[in-house]
């Protein structure tokens, strides 16, 4: 009978949080020492299936003796480590975060839990000003790294843009990007390695696109949708939720989720099926099981139009 070797237990440190210790394993975050001790930390750049990125800044903590404050989603654990999570100083760094996000992003459709955060924390986008006027279509891609000019100062820059709908799968609604680059990640390294989109430009110019700000028709995407999956605020969608939405049926507290297996071939990912009025509107996949991770081919996250055609 062949043995198995297990690998060892790894050692376990102490940091202090909030004023109480708390023993975690050597490799463990901030994020995930503050997670087993059952604090909520606001994010948004950051998944689990997904490498930290440390961009939207929303889950900083103050570590005693560091000069800045501190990705918790990265910043690995250390011995004798004493955490802040809830001083003046992270309190006002994520309200100034959510505040400059909001005022030049359309939050509408962020999660539940983003919109709570902004309520808890005070955050108050609109003191920034009115909304400068939206870009025009292709506007923001053709703009250069160096060349942004400050708005007026009594409008604040935004974002908004018309919405991209070249083709029958996914629309691409960049005036909700808050550039968390999870849709970079997922078609990169961390999931599909295709590497169809990057983040272009500089500053307040920079944005998602594909190289050369060419079609997403024309560009390497495999249409694979992992970029809809991990997209925070939905400016990435389905084209069939976008279509709903636009005319008013989106209702998904008429929705339930049915959770099957994909039928294309024998991989065996997990599919959830979100179902209005007895029919598909969408597929997703969890993000906790061990073959998906949450992540999907075009047959399983697009493949099942057809039913609905029958």
């Amino acid at each position: 009978m062949q043995s198995v070797l297990l690998a060892p237990p790894k050692p376990m440190l102490t940091l202090t949080i909030d004023g109480e210790s708390v023993r975690v394993p050597e490799g463990f975050t901030i994020l995930q020492a503050l997670r087993k001790k059952g604090i909520e930390t606001p994010t948004l750049c950051y998944l689990e299936n997904l490498t930290p990125v440390n961009v939207c800044r929303v889950c900083v903590v103050e570590v005693v003796g560091s000069r800045v404050l501190v990705p918790s989603c990265s910043r690995k654990v250390e011995e004798g480590m004493v955490v802040l999570t809830n001083s003046e100083r992270v309190q006002h760094s994520r309200k100034l975060v959510l505040e400059l996000l909001a005022s030049s992003v359309d939050m509408a459709l962020v999660n539940e839990d983003t919109k709570r955060w902004m309520q808890e924390y005070g955050a108050e986008p609109e003191k920034f000003g009115e909304a400068s006027a939206p870009s025009q279509e292709g506007e923001r891609d053709a703009r250069h790294s160096g060349h942004h000019h400050a708005p007026h100062s009594t409008t604040a820059e935004t974002v908004a843009q018309p919405v991209k709908v070249d083709n029958d799968l996914y629309i691409r609604d960049y005036s909700k990007c808050i550039l968390c680059y999870k849709c970079v990640e997922a078609c990169g390294a961390d999931a599909q390695n295709t590497f169809a989109i990057a983040v272009a430009g500089r500053g307040f110019d920079a944005r998602i696109s594909t190289e050369f700000a060419i079609p997403l028709t024309d560009s390497a995407c495999v249409y694979c949708g992992n970029c809809i999956g991990v997209c925070p605020t939905n400016a990435l969608m389905f084209k069939s939720e976008y279509d709903m939405r636009q005319a008013e049926t989106w209702d998904e507290t008429k929705q339930t989720v049915t959770e099957t297996i994909c039928p294309y071939c024998g991989v065996g990912c997990n599919l959830e099926l979100h179902i209005q009025d007895n029919r598909i509107v969408k597929a997703t996949s969890p993000l906790d099981r061990d073959i998906t991770q949450g992540h999907l081919c075009i047959k399983g996250r697009f493949g099942w139009e057809f039913i609905n055609n029958r």
